[in-house]
């Protein structure tokens, strides 16, 4: 074989090997172009997917333009919150919250800070699942506190006000002794003081108040669960619900069972607890001043309003004003009647041991002078008073026996 032969040989293998190597990359081609359209039409499938169940949920409005008006529902994390737990990825995934009480580690001694360190890292060894950490920081909102303490003040000003009105019953009738007396005296003095202790209590949360600063930290502890039969038609959703809760819930014993060993206390937050803290991690700034309840209490997520009539709430404030500003009144018109109806007994009751005041005034005026007028005259003349007045008590007395003789005459 000669040269010329065997490059013609090779040339035709290299033509051959051309060949097949363009074909390979045909066929490569085409497979990606056809793994590139299924993948396409997948994703279109499933964007059309979500797309009616976002229509399902929350009625989704399309417009005609080049865009689409997406429901707030769409936005968010969750579904549904029910039976404590929250519920998302269309009823496939499910969160259950413990709320921890920090412990203040800076106050503790060596002996406990080694016991509380040794604690956690047994709650740390003890986790079989993930779970994560989460820290709220919110405002103290002390508007609620301030409420309470003036009704409470209120209540304290009316028994005070019923506790002195009885004092005085007690101090001008004349039947109780001075032990007793003095009992019921203690018994007022410490209501009062109870009410000016309570009214600087108000004033000093409601300086607190004024200031925004006032922050508190509250720690989470979230546990989620995916049960294996979500994707398994032949449970329901309730089923998959209960299946959830017992799981999340065994789950969040066993943490708080093992935090109480380094002293931090947990609970499983309920329902309305997991809404607030929804809520305020949606509404960050809003819910400072326009908390959950007072969100809820306004009915913002009803479509009609179910609220009172405005003039039935103004009459029903207007009678409680009344109804207050009338026990006030009469609680003081009644301190007054008391404290001038004992003035005027003390007025009546010199009025009639008058010349028997004069009397006793008289012989003190003489001791004080008995070195000036002499011993033997200040006796004379005190005598002298004593006489007159046996005379004036005798003369008083016929006087009343004879009134008494006439008026039953008559």
């Amino acid at each position: 074989m000669n040269s010329d032969q065997l490059t013609n040989i090779l040339t035709i293998i290299l033509f051959i090997m051309l060949g097949i190597l363009s074909v390979l990359v045909i066929i490569y081609i085409v497979l990606r172009l056809s793994d590139k359209k299924r993948k396409n039409k997948q994703i279109q499938q499933e964007q059309t997917v979500d797309n009616e169940n976002i229509e399902e949920t929350s009625g989704e409005v399309k417009s005609t333009g080049e865009y689409t008006k997406k429901s707030i529902y769409s936005f968010m994390k969750f579904d549904a919150i029910q039976d404590n737990m929250i519920i998302s990825d269309n009823g496939k995934r499910f969160v259950m919250v413990v709320e921890c009480q920090g412990v203040n580690y800076d106050l503790m001694s060596a002996v406990e800070k080694a016991s509380t360190e040794q604690g956690f890292l047994q709650f740390l060894n003890m986790l079989r699942y993930p779970i994560q950490i989460y820290v709220q920081t919110r405002t103290v909102n002390l508007g609620n506190s301030i409420m309470a303490y003036r009704d409470k003040l209120r209540q304290i000003e009316n028994r005070l006000a019923r506790r002195e009105m009885d004092f005085n019953s007690m101090v001008n009738s004349g039947q109780y002794s001075q032990e007793e007396i003095q009992k019921e005296r203690m018994a007022v003095i410490r209501d009062r003081n109870l009410y000016e202790y309570g009214k600087d209590i108000i004033i000093n949360t409601e300086r607190m108040s004024l200031n925004k600063n006032i922050l508190r930290k509250h720690y989470y502890v979230i546990i989620s669960t995916t049960p294996e039969e979500a994707n398994n038609p032949n449970f329901g959703k309730e089923e998959l619900r209960d299946l959830a809760f017992n799981e999340l819930y065994t789950k969040c014993q066993s943490i708080i069972g093992s935090l109480a060993v380094c002293d931090v206390h947990g609970k499983i937050l309920d329902s309305v607890e997991l809404a607030e803290l929804l809520y305020v991690a949606y509404n960050r700034d809003e819910s400072e001043t326009y908390g959950m309840e007072r969100a809820l209490n306004a009915r913002y997520d009803e479509l009609y309003s179910t609220a009172q009539d405005v003039l039935d709430r103004k009459m029903k404030a207007l009678d409680e004003k009344i109804e207050e500003e009338a026990i006030k009144k009469a609680n003081e018109v009644l301190l007054n009647v008391a404290e001038e109806s004992k003035k005027e007994r003390e007025v009546k009751k010199k009025e009639e041991n008058l010349n028997d005041l004069i009397s006793q005034m008289a012989k003190m005026i003489i001791d004080q002078n008995e070195d000036f007028v002499g011993t033997e005259m200040a006796d004379k003349a005190k005598s002298k008073i004593d006489e007159e007045g046996k005379e004036r008590r005798s003369k008083n007395g016929k006087k009343e026996t004879t009134s008494r003789r006439n008026s039953t005459t008559a």
